[in-house]
């Protein structure tokens, strides 16, 4: 009997009432907060390459450095497996559950419920929401380690008995590897208990738990976050518990839709048929060898994958997460063009089908869909120019392997010039029974590798770990009080901690690098693209310089150097002011950039990141396509407009949900916002915002949600000066600026290359060719605006022009007197050798020109010129034997080394031709005599 047939089985529910049925049962019964998914592209999470667990988006809450305005939550959190650690890449569309892109069903615990609450609520929604019969699921929980000394999990055990009607032959104990949860080698972790579901056909697969068997698979985790591991493996217990469960959306669908496969699920019905519509080929038949099924499994994993991703901000390129994309997005095109015979793009159309699939849930599909398909229609056509001949070099390579092994230096060629990512040759080698030299390959690659390898500053920043903030609350220690930072530069505040990095010490010793924890600070922390301010803290002689500002939790970190001060001295913390203005007033203008872009280049340009410094403001934004000149001139104009205004700028806090209703409100999509959330307007006051929210005024204006420090009035600015223009990645740009004082000098310089470029176009092309690359070496390197270097950089291209043109007529004008001169040389000349010199003709093809006339009338002679330049101490020379004479011994090669000797110069060549030079031209006559008569005596 097949789990379909089973009796006891639930009635079919489609996927999207299964995800809401989730979400009701925790919402509406037992109390848990709504959150949205997080981005697949982590905001501020350096360490991943992808969202790939429901846990990221809560990271900082298990470190204990955040918090939310809930204790329960649920949700549903696009994850991708892609890379790194959890990679699911090389399994997808070989077996019946594996996926690039899964939905994770989660519930969460922020020290409220524990271990009770989850176990009893996990059962209830699977045996009595659902109907999934008991006697199918299989439990199993934590053996304990000798390893670390960790005692088994009997608490899970017996709440299990205790809650639920689990029979207890289903009750296994499993290790560490299976059954206790680690977010690193350190930090928060704990025990779990793994719900698997026994889909065999006579439900007695209870001895298949762990063994990842297709027909017994495990359907939901219930982590209990409960210790802290320190540096040295140790664990100690965390001042509050945590819970956190991941339930499989893709797993949990089949389940209950009575399927053996993930993929014969309504969740990709409507991808296949799509395929199906696009292709011709015939349809999805769900076999796990077919390789027309596969290739149907493949392109639908791959294309909801890629499409996940583009919408949330990432972009497929050649580093990191960018590569990973572009890797899955060849390997679909590969299926596509080899196994369903397309030889067009056609990922792109399947794109509508995973919006249409998802949308509901994830809205940002739907409003993305047409750049998303872009991107990947693009991408496509890539590749495809260079995919036939990649295949052809392929099967060379198979036909040609030896042992049975493709070589290093083929797959090295098909990666490096036909784009193959190595993974993908891999794929195309199994599927013939092949593999590669991958010792080989990587040996090329390294040796031929520019890529830069991003090297994170990370390990020599100083960081305050969970268990360091645990200590910090447990003693007592405030949360330090930061909102001087919006009120004044410095204030009186006294030294609650002092940290070295390692651990807690009592005071500052000399020479020694520390993080300082005070009461209160005027400081800010480094965030949200704001650099943090660096200063002084002084109590009595002793100062202590602030290097750096960042925040961990609660408490903000004073990072740097000094001596003599303890723990509970009282000093005063002050920030280097200057630096902050000039912070303050790129912030500030990074706010008016943000709505000129949106206004010049259309609605749809969206903030991907930014960095505020004190020397430059840096913004990133999405878009199609470059901005034109003319439109970046706008942008400029229009934030340079805003400075002169003098508009004030008002900050206040609001009610997140109030906030989020405001008419034009920007937003960094994926970034968390606490509530309620600082609302910063420029040029609109925050009580008429409250007032009237939905006013379509306030499209007119700056407004976004943001935590940094700014300017009071925009005229503080004083001036604004786009730098720099580029594209980062596919659908992203970024421009860099200057504000104040340095946009000011930047300008200048500007009116001084062009004022400078003016007055070089006014000299001779001779001096003008050698005055051009020095000012074009000025433009690429000295700070201008983008506008100014652009329009110099034109100027110095049409003085090239200039003097390319002029060289070219004097070109031929020299050439046109030297043939004069030859054939005045050549009426005046007989016999078998013929030497003149050529006073000022010192181009060698001045002289090739003169001799071909000279030979034209003399065929049959020898023939040597030397072309002077007396005010340059410089002498050329040419020569041309006809055959006749070198058969009687005259040879160019040995006649011109004779000549240029006697010019202070040596040459060669051939027999029949030759070429000198010699920096003695008042001897030319005489060499030319000379040479004439050394030549004859040659001849026999």
């Amino acid at each position: 009997m097949t789990p379909s047939q089973d009796a006891n089985t639930p009635a079919h529910r489609s996927a999207e009432e299964i995800r809401r049925d989730f979400i009701d049962f925790f919402a509406e019964q037992v109390g848990h907060t709504i959150v949205p998914s997080s981005p697949v592209v982590p905001h501020d999470d350096p360490t991943l390459l992808f969202t790939n667990a429901g846990m990221n988006q809560f990271k900082d809450v298990f470190l204990g450095q955040g918090e939310r305005p809930y204790k329960r939550a649920v949700d549903t959190q696009k994850c991708i497996r892609a890379g790194g650690k959890h990679n699911d890449l090389e399994d997808v569309g070989t077996d019946t559950y594996h996926h690039t892109f899964f939905e994770m069903l989660g519930n969460w615990s922020f020290g409220d419920y524990f271990k009770a609450e989850a176990i009893k609520w996990a059962w209830q929604l699977l045996t009595e929401v659902w109907g999934l019969p008991p006697e199918r699921l299989h439990v199993t929980v934590f053996e304990g380690s000798t390893e670390d000394g960790t005692e088994p999990d009997e608490e899970a055990h017996e709440l299990w008995l205790k809650h639920t009607s689990v029979d207890p032959e289903n009750i296994t104990r499993w290790g560490r590897k299976d059954n206790f949860w680690e977010m690193g080698s350190t930090g928060p972790c704990g025990p779990c208990s793994e719900i698997h579901y026994d889909g065999t056909a006579d439900g007695n697969g209870g001895k298949l738990v762990n063994m990842d068997h297709p027909d017994v698979i495990e359907i939901w985790n219930l982590v209990f976050i409960q210790f802290n591991r320190r540096a040295d493996g140790t664990l100690v217990p965390l001042p509050s518990k945590h819970v956190d469960t991941g339930m499989g959306f893709e797993r949990i669908v089949r389940v209950l839709q009575n399927k053996t496969s993930n993929y014969d699920t309504d969740l990709w019905t409507p991808l296949f048929d799509a395929i199906q519509s696009h292709s011709q080929a015939r349809p999805y038949g769900s076999s796990l060898d077919d390789p027309i099924d596969i290739a149907y499994r493949v392109i639908a994993d791959h294309v909801r994958c890629i499409t996940i991703a583009l919408a949330d901000g990432a972009r497929p390129g050649n580093e990191g997460r960018a590569y990973v994309l572009r890797r899955i997005l060849r390997r679909a095109v590969r299926m596509v063009h080899q196994t369903l015979g397309v030889h067009e793009p056609m990922l792109c159309k399947i794109v509508p089908a995973v919006a249409s699939s998802l949308g509901s849930i994830f809205p940002e599909l739907v409003t993305e869909q047409d750049t998303v398909a872009a991107i990947i229609r693009d991408e496509e056509q890539a590749f495809l120019r260079t995919l036939e001949r990649g295949l052809a070099l392929f099967d060379n390579a198979a036909t040609s392997a030896k042992d049975g092994r493709i070589s290093g230096e083929d797959a090295f060629a098909l990666h490096d010039t036909f784009g193959f990512p190595i993974d993908l040759t891999e794929l195309m080698s199994r599927e013939r029974g092949l593999e590669i030299d991958r010792a080989g390959y990587e040996q090329l690659m390294e040796s031929a590798r520019e890529r830069s390898r991003a090297s994170s500053s990370d390990s020599t920043e100083m960081t305050l770990p969970a268990d360091a903030i645990a200590r910090l609350s447990q003693d007592g220690v405030q949360p330090t009080d930061d909102l001087p930072k919006f009120q004044t530069g410095e204030v009186e505040s006294s030294i609650l901690a002092i940290w070295d990095g390692s651990d807690f010490k009592d005071r500052v010793e000399s020479g020694t690098s520390v993080g300082l924890i005070l009461d209160n600070t005027p400081f800010y922390a480094d965030q949200g693209g704001q650099v943090g301010d660096t200063g002084r803290y002084v109590a009595g002689d002793a100062v202590f310089h602030v290097n750096q500002t960042r925040r961990f939790g609660d408490y903000v970190l004073h990072e740097g150097t000094g001596e003599g001060l303890d723990l509970n001295t009282t000093g005063l913390a002050s920030i280097d002011q200057e630096k902050r203005d000039r912070i303050e007033s790129n912030h500030t203008c990074t706010h008016l950039l943000n709505l000129a872009l949106r206004s010049t280049l259309g609605d749809d340009v969206q903030q991907k990141g930014s960095l505020v410094a004190a020397d430059r403001l840096r913004f990133d934004f999405s878009s199609r396509s470059a901005p034109t000149s003319e439109q970046l001139a706008t942008v400029e104009n229009d934030v340079r407009a805003a400075i002169a205004s003098g508009m004030d700028v008002h900050a206040a806090d609001m009610p997140l949900d109030s906030a989020m209703k405001i008419t034009g409100v920007r937003a960094v999509f994926g970034e968390r916002y606490p509530d309620p959330v600082r609302v910063v307007s420029i040029g609109a006051a925050s009580a008429d915002l409250v007032e009237r929210p939905e006013d379509p005024e306030w499209m007119n204006h700056s407004i976004e949600f943001c935590g940094g420090t700014h300017l009071e009035n925009t005229s503080r600015a004083e001036d604004f000066l786009l730098i720099q223009e580029q594209g980062l990645a596919a659908g992203v740009r970024r421009v860099s600026a200057l504000t104040g004082t340095a946009a000011r000098e930047a300008v200048e310089r500007g009116e001084q290359l062009s004022a400078d470029v003016t007055e070089a176009s006014s000299c001779e092309d001779l001096e003008l060719a050698n005055r051009i690359d020095v000012l074009a070496k000025r433009a690429d390197e000295e700070t201008l605006g983008l506008l100014a270097r652009e329009q110099i950089k034109h100027t110095l291209e049409s003085l090239r022009s200039r003097v390319k043109a002029a060289r070219k007529s004097a070109a031929k004008s020299s050439k046109n007197e030297a043939v004069a001169l030859a054939r005045s040389i050549s009426d005046d000349s007989e016999g078998d050798v013929i030497a003149s010199v050529m006073e000022g003709v010192v181009e060698r093809d001045d002289l090739l020109a003169a001799m071909d006339t000279i030979r034209g009338s003399h065929p049959d002679s020898a023939c040597m010129l030397l072309g002077t330049d007396h005010e340059a101490g410089k002498v050329v020379m040419v020569a041309r034997v006809p055959d006749t004479l070198i058969e009687r011994g005259l040879k160019a090669g040995n006649w011109i080394k004779h000549v240029a000797s006697m010019c202070g110069g040596g040459g060669g060549g051939r027999p029949d031709m030759a070429q000198a030079g010699g920096s003695k031209p008042e001897c030319a006559q005489e060499a030319a005599v000379d040479g004439t008569n050394w030549a004859l005596e040659q001849l026999k």
